[in-house]
């Protein structure tokens, strides 16, 4: 399958190292406004803009990397050629954005799968089963840390630094999608945000609380400037740019028979009188190999020919932003949004 890439930054280059090790693909083509350096590595097509590469006629589909304020615009121009595509997320800079492109998708036969890539990785499925198995029991409780030390030169791209970026829609947006996928829908947020250490016009820190649908209460605290090992990143071996550390969990989920270290997928328990005066047993749960970003590419694959339809749909995915937007506006009113509050809007 002849794949392009729009966008040739962080992602777009991860992504053609995933279309590399794929034998069921290859890179096509590469557009990128400031760069021809993604295209002459691959010694593939280089086009300035995404309307060059589309009309070239020499992709079967696409994956787009740009900028997050570009992302709309972008998967609305594929919709109109009929070219299937992977859309970066997060999918819009706000839920208003991401309605729009969620209503013509829903009237078009071409489809658009979005990149929340860890949903693909094979613990979040195993996860994903003990909890529907009922292993956990009911819900309660469910905690998440990102907690890294991004390099200055990640914020060289002036965008990284403005409104549409942020900790929050970059990597946060991760998080929720995730746990929405896990423990349902997030009906409300409240949060607190930092940009003190940065300076930057977006935060660089956030705090968050969120109650789920089934009552479940979470809480989430994520910084890009702090020396830590506690997050996605690190405690898997979803991206070798990443030092792995096995021994450390990023979430807990907790439920009224058992709970989960994630995404080590250690499972604690008591073998029978249940109460705080007991020993607690653990068991690993077993889980497929793999890693998120190649079961992504091998299910767009997929999508592209038929086969299946979108795991993460537009409108799935728009869901999560109209969370992040109502964390951003609780943090500025300093009180509890309703995710309805945001959604309603459109």
């Amino acid at each position: 399958m002849r794949i392009g890439v729009i966008g040739a930054g962080v992602m777009g280059r991860k992504h053609a190292e995933v279309i590399a090790r794929n034998p069921n693909a290859r890179l096509a083509a590469v557009a990128d406004p400031g760069s021809r350096a993604l295209a002459a590595e691959h010694a593939v097509p280089y086009f300035s803009g995404h309307a060059a590469l589309l009309a070239a006629g020499e992709v079967d589909a696409v994956i787009i990397a740009s900028p997050n304020a570009f992302h709309v615009d972008t998967a609305l121009a594929c919709l109109d050629r009929g070219i299937p595509s992977l859309l970066e997320k997060p999918m819009a800079t706000s839920y208003a954005e991401a309605a729009r492109l969620v209503q013509v998708a829903k009237a078009s036969a071409t489809p658009v799968l979005v990149g929340h890539h860890r949903r693909h990785h094979p613990a979040v499925k195993a996860a994903g089963d003990l909890i529907a198995a009922g292993e956990l029991g009911k819900l309660v409780a469910v905690n998440g840390t990102w907690l890294t030390k991004k390099a200055d030169s990640y914020f060289r791209e002036p965008w990284r630094k403005r409104q549409g970026a942020g900790v929050m829609l970059i990597n946060l947006v991760h998080d929720l999608d995730l746990f929405r996928h896990l423990c349902g829908n997030i009906v409300a947020v409240q949060a607190k945000v930092s940009n003190r250490t940065r300076g930057f016009e977006v935060e660089d820190t956030a705090a968050v609380i969120v109650e789920f649908e089934n009552g479940a209460l979470g809480s989430f605290i994520i910084s890009d400037t702090v020396v830590a090992p506690w997050g996605w990143d690190q405690a898997t071996e979803d991206d070798p740019t990443f030092p792995f550390n096995p021994t450390i969990s990023c979430y807990q989920i907790a439920g009224t028979r058992g709970s989960l270290a994630f995404p080590q997928l250690a499972r604690y328990h008591h073998e029978a009188l249940s109460d705080w005066t007991q020993p607690l047993s653990m068991a690993f749960v077993e889980k497929a190999t793999g890693d998120s970003y190649s079961n992504q590419l091998s299910h767009f694959i997929d999508v592209v020919r038929g086969v299946v339809e979108p795991y993460v749909t537009v409108a799935d995915a728009a869901q999560s932003v109209a969370v992040i937007e109502a964390a951003k506006l609780a943090a500025a009113t300093g009180g509890s949004v309703e995710v309805s509050t945001i959604t309603n809007l459109s």
